[in-house]
């Protein structure tokens, strides 16, 4: 997959319309489409990168700085308090359906373990 074919690049690009909640020059973060929790955020680098797999540590700051944005993206939906999951599916066998890295922040209800 190349980045011009990619779903997120092109979302990150402004070419399909999404409901941008936080961006700045590293990253985008937008309402998840197919929410599976009242909060529901995809966080993903402007840069694209397939998975987890391919970052090393040229990316230690990107990868940090998504943390605390989700962190921040946390309080401001108010659900930093009861608890929260942010989670980066890696791959087909670990739930990874766009082949562009990124995190789903989850809160607002009661989250299961283990989660599938």
């Amino acid at each position: 997959m190349t980045a011009q074919d990619c779903l997120f690049c092109k979302i990150v690009a402004g070419d399909i319309p999404s409901t941008i909640v936080y961006e700045d020059e590293k990253i985008i973060a937008i309402k998840d489409i197919q929410p599976v929790a009242p909060v529901h955020l995809l966080i993903m680098p402007r840069k694209h990168i397939i998975s987890l797999n391919e970052v090393d540590e040229k990316d230690i700051n990107l990868l940090g700085h998504i943390q605390l944005i989700a962190a921040s993206l946390a309080r401001e939906n108010n659900i930093a308090a009861n608890g929260y999951r942010l989670l980066c599916n890696n791959g087909a066998g670990g739930g990874q359906e766009v082949l562009h890295l990124h995190y789903h922040l989850l809160g607002g209800r009661n989250l299961e373990w283990p989660p599938g």
